[in-house]
């Protein structure tokens, strides 16, 4: 089985103070149990933006941990995302509270597992359950 690594999983393991370490690193064990981890291309992006972190860097951080990199997002991925990302910004303007803006990123990493039929490991549960009822999540 194949699982797709969410942004905010991959960070919450680099943070060696953040309470999520340790669950983080037991989820991504667990799942690599049972299959391979795969990342799309803007989880990749999304990684370069944080300090210290530089193509080099995460080169060798999926190669060391056998995490694939996947760079291509066809047609039916945008226009899953394009429909997800759609319906959040039609939710969002009923809202109105506060709360995260999210990027087009997210549903794009959403879109992917859900185009494929993959199971998706996050921390951030609502954003996809919200956007892609079908897709298996896998929380942290």
């Amino acid at each position: 089985m194949t699982t797709v690594v969410d942004s905010n999983v991959i960070v919450a393991l680099w943070d060696r103070d953040n309470a999520l370490n340790t669950a983080a690193q037991m989820a991504l064990d667990s799942v690599l149990d049972r299959g391979r981890l795969v990342v799309p291309a803007p989880v990749f992006a999304e990684l370069m933006a944080l300090p210290g972190r530089t193509e080099s860097f995460l080169d060798e951080f999926f190669q060391d941990t056998d995490v694939a990199v996947d760079w291509s997002l066809d047609e039916r991925v945008w226009r899953i995302a394009g429909r997800a990302l759609q319906g959040y910004a039609g939710r969002r303007l009923k809202q109105r509270g506060p709360g995260p803006r999210r990027t087009l990123a997210d549903f794009l990493i959403g879109a992917y597992a859900a185009a494929n039929s993959f199971p998706l490991l996050t921390l951030d549960e609502g954003l996809y359950r919200a956007g892609f009822p079908e897709l298996k999540i896998l929380r942290v």
